[in-house]
């Protein structure tokens, strides 16, 4: 099977399988592990932040990071396709007791007029405004990677309204790399930051949350009440340590991947997508033409050896990683055009 579902599915290298043998076994929940310590002091030099801390999941990341931030019944503005709002089960309501503010947007940016009317100051008939998130690579867009000065404006506009900024950047080293910087260029215009390590960088499990000392050490204590404490985890750092040191530099390939997949789905029909807004590794495809759902699709190219997740109603969603070669694009864009002659 061809598997274009997601890069979560990237295995770890054997270099992380050597260095998680060779991990140290510290409680990091009670005394802290050496390891662990390591990646936290790597990620935050690598953000440009003070300190991080490792968590399970880029999930857990994002809404520790809203527990930190915004006080309970506080508002929280993001886009309106945010990873945060539509793929996180609620946590920024259910458990954090906030309350959103969805805020139209394109590809992931949002519209600063409409960002701004939305900042409104806390008073005896509402909360107010406790937190603005941006996301960056933006996955409901596409894998869109937000303009430097994008984010910049929008930290302005918050800090003149003495909002904090939490930036969901999970793929944030793939948008690094599209815009020819260092991850510490993006994450300048946000007060905390959050990454993967699981997903292109191949490491089995983890992310980490940076930001100042006095947030990570608050996040830190969130982490624990959500369940996040993972004992002797020093071996999944030794992977995150191994993915930093020698993974980011080659993203760049699954970007090409990705367009050599989008060129090829846009010789089939123009209207499937557009390669020219191809930033990172995914790619997101319009069915609609076809008549036939993005679940028909998905279960059809199934059937033909190629995995690939519904994204809504009429939109498939592409993901290239380092164990997709461009003979595993050619062949998923031939069962493709297979199927688009198919009545």
């Amino acid at each position: 099977m061809i598997d274009l579902r997601s890069d979560t599915l990237t295995r770890p290298t054997e270099a992380m399988l050597s260095a998680m043998l060779e991990a140290s076994q510290g409680d990091d929940s009670r005394d802290g592990d050496s390891t662990v310590m390591k990646l936290e002091a790597m990620a935050a030099a690598r953000t440009g932040k003070a300190a991080a801390a490792f968590m399970p999941s880029g999930t857990m990341t994002n809404l520790v990071a809203v527990l930190v931030h915004a006080q309970r019944g506080g508002e929280v503005l993001l886009e309106a396709g945010a990873h945060i709002l539509n793929s996180e089960l609620g946590g920024i309501t259910g458990v954090a007791g906030a309350f959103y503010k969805a805020v139209p947007g394109r590809r992931g940016a949002m519209e600063l007029d409409e960002l701004r009317e939305k900042i409104r100051p806390a008073t005896r008939q509402h909360f107010g405004a406790a937190l603005i998130c941006m996301e960056t690579t933006h996955n409901r867009a596409g894998g869109a990677v937000l303009p430097l000065e994008h984010m910049r404006a929008v930290y302005a506009l918050a800090q003149d309204n003495g909002v904090p900024v939490h930036t969901d950047g999970a793929r944030l080293f793939n948008a690094a790399v599209a815009l020819g910087v260092d991850a510490e260029q993006i994450a300048q215009f946000t007060d905390s930051v959050c990454f993967c390590v699981s997903k292109g960088l191949s490491a089995p499990v983890g992310s980490l949350l940076c930001g100042s000392r006095d947030f990570i050490e608050r996040a830190r204590a969130f982490r624990r009440m959500l369940g996040g404490n993972m004992r002797q985890s020093g071996a999944l750092a030794a992977a995150g340590i191994v993915a930093l040191d020698t993974m980011v530099d080659r993203l760049f390939e699954d970007h090409a991947t990705a367009r050599r997949l989008a060129q090829g789905l846009h010789r089939i029909d123009a209207s499937l997508c557009d390669p020219s807004e191809v930033e990172t590794n995914l790619v997101r495809v319009n069915v609609k033409k076809s008549g036939r759902h993005a679940t028909q699709w998905s279960a059809d190219l199934k059937a033909k050896g190629v995995l690939v997740s519904p994204a809504d109603m009429w939109s498939l969603r592409f993901v290239t990683q380092r164990h997709i070669g461009a003979a595993d694009v050619d062949a998923a864009v031939a069962a493709f055009a297979m199927l688009w002659k198919t009545p």
